[in-house]
C-alpha cells in the first residue's frame, strides 16, 4: 500500500509519497521489501496513488541511483559500476489519488493469483517480524485473513502511584501498556477481495470487521520490534537506529 498522502509527515510527503521517505539513504519502501525478500518473497505488486509517478521512477532508475556509473555522451551509452540488483519483480499499479485501502487491493486483483494466499502490507512500517512464521501460521489456521497483532509503543513515562499519591515505580517507555494493535502485516486468501465495495472502502473498516465477526481472521503475535512512520519523529528515530548500525528491522544485514 504506497498511495496514501501522509498528512501526518507534511514536512517530508509535500515533497514526495511518504514510502519515498528515506531512512539511512534509501527510501522505506526498499526497507520493507528488503524484509519480504530476505525470506523468499520478491514478486511485489504496488498500490500507487499520491505521487505515485515518483515511485514508477525510482524503480526504472534504481541502478542509477544505487550506482557509480560512467556515461559517455558521445557514444550515447551508461555503464554500471558496482551493481548489485534486486531479485526483485515490481508491478506498479495506479490505484487512484483518493482511493482507501480496500479499494486499492481490489483494484490490483487482476494481479493476483487466485489460488494462492499473498502478503498485504502498508509502506510506512517495519519490524523484525518472521514473515515465514506468518505465513505457516496463516496455512495452519485455515482462515481467509491473518493480521499481525503488535505492542503499540509508547511516547511515555508510565507511573504507579500509592494512595498517597507517592510513585512507587516509574517505567520510561514501556512496551505493550495497552491492548495489541494492528501491526500491518497481513497474510489473506484472495476471497477476502470479495468483501471490498470499491474505492471508498477502507480494508480496515467494513472487511476486517466482517472477517472478524464471521470468524475469518486469526492474529499472529509478534513480540519483536515494531514500528510505524507516521511523524518526522518517528522518521528521525528510525534514521537513529539505522545509523546505530543495529536496525532491529534488518535482518538481511544479519549472518544467516
Amino acid at each position: 500500500m504506497a498511495g496514501g498522502l501522509g498528512s501526518r509527515l507534511a514536512e517530508e510527503t509535500t515533497q514526495r509519497p511518504k514510502p519515498m521517505v528515506e531512512v539511512g539513504g534509501r527510501p522505506i519502501l526498499w526497507h520493507i521489501m528488503k524484509i519480504y525478500s530476505h525470506y523468499g518473497l520478491r514478486d511485489f505488486i504496488i498500490c500507487l496513488g499520491y505521487k505515485g509517478f515518483m515511485i514508477k521512477e525510482y524503480f526504472a532508475n534504481m541502478q542509477l541511483h544505487e550506482c557509480d556509473v560512467t556515461i559517455d555522451l558521445a557514444q550515447s551509452s551508461i555503464v554500471y559500476h558496482n551493481s548489485v540488483r534486486e531479485p526483485w519483480r515490481v508491478t506498479l499499479v495506479d490505484t487512484g489519488a483518493d482511493t482507501l485501502t480496500g479499494g486499492r487491493l481490489k483494484r490490483v486483483a487482476p494481479w493476483l493469483d487466485p489460488d494462492e494466499p499473498f502478503c498485504m502490507t502498508y509502506g510506512d512500517g517495519v519490524a523484525d517480524i518472521d514473515i515465514a512464521a506468518l505465513i505457516a501460521f496463516h496455512r495452519q489456521h485455515g482462515a481467509e485473513a491473518t493480521i499481525t497483532a503488535v505492542a503499540p509503543p509508547s511516547r511515555y513515562g508510565a507511573l504507579d502511584l500509592d494512595a498517597a499519591g507517592r510513585v512507587e515505580r516509574f517505567v520510561e517507555k514501556p512496551h505493550g501498556q495497552t491492548s495489541p494493535i494492528n501491526g500491518g502485516f497481513f497474510v489473506l486468501q484472495p476471497k477476502v477481495v470479495d468483501r471490498i465495495e470499491g474505492d471508498a472502502t477502507a480494508f480496515e473498516a467494513a472487511p476486517l470487521e466482517g472477517l472478524a465477526r464471521d470468524g475469518q481472521l486469526v492474529a499472529f503475535r509478534h513480540e519483536g520490534f515494531w514500528a510505524a512512520m507516521d511523524t518526522l519523529r518517528d522518521r528521525n528515530h528510525l534514521e537513529a537506529l539505522w545509523a546505530s548500525g543495529a536496525a532491529p528491522w534488518a535482518l538481511w544485514e544479519r549472518p544467516a
